[in-house]
């Protein structure tokens, strides 16, 4: 028997973490190296959280690509990433959106690059303004809404087939979802703990 895989007793007190740490480590070894952008922080407590970053890194900026070039198919060229989310969420229920709601929703901490995206999308006759109260309200325009049903239709048509013929099951991606939104908690947190320091 291989001296590296024979059984050896228990240490009192081995938890289950540390045998389930342990068996992981033993299958990245058989997978081969991580792939990440920075050897240097892979090396830590927790390597899979770089190749986590990696891929984020990777799929932010897919997809930032993705929503200007399907926007631009759709008819409108020469909007950020931004203006798409931004005009996305106006038109998501057809109910009117303030400015502090699109930051909260889409969590962007500067208020000013939604203010300008909310005035270029306003010039561009996508959405409309209008009153709340003392608050300033944006609405989808009947353009706006036409510009986001053709966005759909080509997402449909490039994107979404495609990533369904992958197989990968819908709940999975659900999962990827939730778990995607959980971790950004913990980034926001260690980023106020950065910001203390």
């Amino acid at each position: 028997m291989d001296p590296v895989t024979k059984d050896t007793p228990k240490k009192a007190g081995e938890s289950k973490a540390g045998e389930s740490r342990a068996a992981e480590g033993a299958a990245r070894r058989k997978a081969g190296p991580s792939i990440v952008s920075s050897a240097h922080l892979a090396d830590g407590a927790l390597p899979a959280l770089s190749e986590f970053e990696f891929g984020l890194n990777m799929l932010t900026h897919a997809y930032g690509r993705w929503m200007v070039r399907c926007m631009a198919a759709a008819g409108v060229p020469d909007l950020s990433a931004l203006d798409v989310l931004i005009l996305h969420h106006v038109v998501h229920r057809d109910r009117p959106k303030t400015i502090a709601d699109l930051c909260l929703v889409l969590d962007v901490e500067d208020t000013h690059l939604v203010t300008y995206a909310a005035k270029k999308l306003q010039g561009l006759g996508l959405v409309e303004g209008g009153r709340r109260g003392k608050e300033k309200t944006l609405a989808a325009s009947d353009t706006g809404r036409a510009v986001c049903a053709r966005y759909r239709e080509v997402r449909e048509a490039l994107l979404a087939d495609a990533v369904a013929a992958t197989g990968i099951d819908p709940a999975r991606l659900s999962e990827i979802a939730a778990l995607m939104r959980t971790l950004s908690g913990h980034y926001d947190q260690a980023a106020r703990a950065a910001a203390s320091l």
